[in-house]
């Protein structure tokens, strides 16, 4: 078994500090923290419904942003000012997606809320980070609709978490920070709620092919470690 940084075991996390109300002016903020990676998530709201939702549906909506700070990666990366690429569309979605499953939006009312993920330091799992620190900052906020007697319920069903795991050389990590997930056979980033139920289950043959085994490893690696980063913040 290959040493890995800070001499973590392949099924161990690494350091996460969450610290919450971050910022001043957004209703929920969070600054997650996993290992070298730090993404500041805030949520605000907004009432009013997109344009594209019909006026007779009852729900509210819930979407998100995603954003790399220039000085966040080893090398400076351009500010997205215009039109943003496909990767960063896809994370956006994904975090949406996560988020969207873990709430009932018809209790949510006639309002928006917005997710914003701002990477200020990348080091591997910043999809993972952005999506637990968005859960974070969404249950603050909520807390405060609540508190302002904006909502009569939580609409928050379950709390949701996610972390990546990966195949290298054989072996099945946890958690990978960005010398591992740049060596990665196999590329996996799961999102499920408290209860185990699976968001999403993303993963990939970058170099080599799995078997069912190893996936059935790569489900329980993450399922275990979500349950205790869910624990964490809840």
């Amino acid at each position: 078994m290959s040493e890995r940084f800070n001499r973590r075991k392949n099924n161990e996390l690494r350091n996460i500090k969450i610290t919450k109300n971050y910022t001043n002016h957004a209703p929920g903020s969070v600054l997650m923290e996993f290992g070298d990676t730090k993404v500041i998530v805030t949520a605000s709201v907004e009432e009013g419904k997109p344009k594209w939702m019909e006026k007779e549906d009852k729900r509210g909506w819930l979407t998100a942003e995603y954003s790399l700070l220039p000085s966040a990666t080893h090398t400076r990366c351009q500010r997205e000012r215009t039109k943003i690429s496909g990767r960063t569309q896809e994370i956006q979605r994904l975090i949406g997606r996560s988020l969207r499953a873990c709430i009932d939006l018809e209790k949510l009312g006639d309002r928006t809320i917005t997710i914003d993920a701002d990477v200020i330091q990348a080091d591997g799992g910043t999809r993972c980070a952005s999506i637990c620190g968005g859960f974070v900052a969404l249950d603050i906020a909520i807390r405060k609709l609540i508190e302002q007697g904006l909502l009569t319920e939580n609409p928050i069903i379950e709390p949701i978490g996610a972390v990546s795991v990966g195949i290298i050389d054989g072996e099945i990590k946890l958690d990978l920070d960005y010398s591992e997930d740049s060596h990665a056979q196999v590329d996996s980033n799961v999102v499920m709620t408290k209860s185990g139920k699976i968001i999403e289950f993303q993963t990939t043959a970058e170099g080599a092919p799995f078997d069912k085994n190893q996936l059935d490893e790569i489900y329980n690696i993450a399922h275990s470690a979500i349950n205790q980063i869910i624990g964490w913040y809840c």
